[in-house]
C-alpha cells in the first residue's frame, strides 16, 4: 500500500537529510546479504526521524527491541550522548554480526549493549524503575503488546516509545486479515490510543510510526 503518491514519497525522501556514506553502505550491505527480508531495515527519512527524537528529548538511556542489521541502532545511538546507552535486543547472530562492524566504524560500539535473547526475557529482567528515556519497537509483531507494556511501565515521564509498522500496510483495517501478527498490532494499537499513562500520535511515515510520551 502506498500511503502517498510515489512520486510524492520519492520528493519527501529528496527533501529529508540524506544518509551519510556509512549508512548507505549498510544499506547496500544488507541488501545483498539478507535479501528480501532487507525490508526490514528502516528507511533513511525514519533514521533522522529517530535521530531528531533521541535529541529534542535529551536521551541517555534507550532500548531497540529489533535490531536487524543495525541501521536503527545507528540512528538512536547517534542522537545519545557520549555517556548515554542503548540497550540493543534481537535473536539472531547473524544478522547482528553485520550491525556489530557498523556500530564499531561509526564509533558507537561503546554505546551499545547487544543482547542476543528473546527481547521479553531481556526486557522483563531489566530493573522495574521508570528510568528508559526512549524506547523504539520494530520486532516480530505478536510480541509488541507485551513489549509495549514492558516498556511503557519503566519509561520515566517525557519519554517516548515509538513503534513501528503499526499500519501493517494496511492490514490493520482489512477485515479478512486475522494472522497473529496482525491482530496483534491491532491490539497494540487499540492499547496505546486508550492508554492513560501516555499521550500518543500514529503517524503515516513509511508503514506508520505510532509515538507515544509518558504522561507526568
Amino acid at each position: 500500500m502506498d500511503i502517498v503518491n510515489p512520486a510524492l514519497d520519492e520528493y519527501l525522501l529528496a527533501h529529508s537529510t540524506a544518509p551519510d556514506a556509512l549508512l548507505r553502505e549498510l544499506a547496500e550491505e544488507t541488501r545483498a546479504a539478507t535479501g528480501g527480508a532487507a525490508g526490514m531495515q528502516i528507511s533513511h527519512d525514519e533514521g533522522t526521524f529517530l535521530t531528531m527524537l533521541v535529541r529534542m528529548i535529551g536521551a541517555r538511556n534507550a532500548v531497540e527491541v529489533g535490531v536487524f542489521t543495525g541501521f536503527s541502532s545507528i540512528c538512536i545511538a547517534r542522537g545519545l550522548p557520549p555517556e548515554g546507552h542503548l540497550l540493543a535486543c534481537d535473536v539472531s547472530a547473524e544478522w547482528t554480526s553485520i550491525a556489530r562492524r557498523y556500530w564499531k566504524r561509526a564509533g558507537l560500539a561503546d554505546r551499545i549493549d547487544l543482547r542476543l535473547a528473546p527481547a521479553i526475557e531481556t526486557l522483563r529482567a531489566l530493573p522495574a524503575d521508570p528510568v528508559i528515556d526512549f524506547a523504539f519497537i520494530d520486532a516480530d509483531k505478536p510480541g509488541y503488546p507485551l513489549y509495549y507494556e514492558e516498556l511503557v511501565t519503566r519509561l520515566r515521564p517525557g519519554g517516548v516509545i515509538v513503534l513501528d509498522n503499526v499500519l501493517r500496510s494496511g492490514r490493520v483495517v482489512d477485515p479478512a486479515a486475522q494472522d497473529s501478527a496482525d491482530l496483534a498490532v491491532r491490539a497494540v494499537n487499540d492499547t496505546v490510543a486508550t492508554d492513560e499513562r501516555v499521550d500518543a500520535v500514529m503517524l503515516p511515515l513509511r508503514d506508520g510510526v505510532t509515538v507515544a510520551r509518558r504522561r507526568p
